[in-house]
């Protein structure tokens, strides 16, 4: 029953919503009694909320979620880092992981005229198409960097990478200059840089400042990136709660 459970909350990867029963069995493959059954106990348990036909996700799923340890912690120590570099470029800020082969979304600081982004806090992209996730895959060692090559690549606009070949290049040049860049990949009009998080030999999060491609600068921008990720390194490996 726990399977059958976690079958149902899957459902709402990866943006959330509501759903009806009918789209929780048609999702899951459950009987529609089964599924009503184990919906009630989800609403019992704050797990999932239920208005009129509908269901979302409970409010006791945030809560805990916010207490996942390392993401915690992480996100303790980085906040004033990406205030930082939100102060320093007032363009939107992301701090991501690595889960498989997708970059997960922990924190996220934006103005209030803020780019149209696919990336939102717990939400999933690949590592192939952002920034922050193309800094993670050229830090998280060879065997990952080979496995995301043998598969096809994901497309999420005309301009995401799909060619191994080329996507190899890039994660050499990152290698090299410790700042991963993607323009229009992950959104249209909207280009980012990244660089990659520390806290042992391979990267643990990594940051990035999205911003509309016609205010892109690299050079303006990639100092002040590089010196948040630095720092947060630094923090990280030294222990501190900043």
């Amino acid at each position: 029953m726990l399977d059958k459970a976690a079958a149902v909350l899957d459902c709402y990867r990866p943006n959330g919503g509501a759903f009806r029963l009918t789209d929780i069995t048609a999702k899951t493959g459950l009987s529609k009694t089964t599924a009503f059954r184990l919906c009630a106990d989800l609403v019992r348990l704050g797990l999932l909320e239920r208005e009129a036909d509908t269901y979302r996700l409970g409010g006791k799923l945030f809560e805990l979620g916010s207490l996942v340890p390392r993401r915690h912690d992480l996100r303790e120590t980085a906040l004033p880092f990406l205030q930082d570099l939100f102060e320093a470029t007032h363009e939107t800020v992301h701090l991501g992981v690595r889960e498989g082969h997708d970059v997960v979304y922990v924190e996220r600081i934006h103005g209030h005229q803020a780019v149209t982004l696919p990336s939102r806090i717990g939400g999933r992209l690949p590592l192939t198409c952002t920034g922050v996730g193309k800094a993670l895959l050229a830090f998280s060692g060879t065997d990952l960097t080979e496995e995301v090559l043998a598969e096809p690549l994901r497309r999420l606009t005309p301009y995401s990478v799909t060619d191994p070949a080329r996507l190899r290049t890039a994660i050499e040049q990152i290698q090299v200059s410790g700042l991963a860049y993607e323009e229009q990949e992950a959104a249209l009009d909207v280009s980012c840089i990244a660089s990659p998080v520390f806290d042992g030999p391979t990267a643990v999060a990594a940051l990035s400042v999205a911003v509309p491609r016609a205010r892109f600068h690299p050079a303006r921008l990639a100092p002040a990136v590089r010196t948040a990720a630095l720092g947060l390194s630094r923090a990280l490996r030294s222990g501190r709660t900043v």
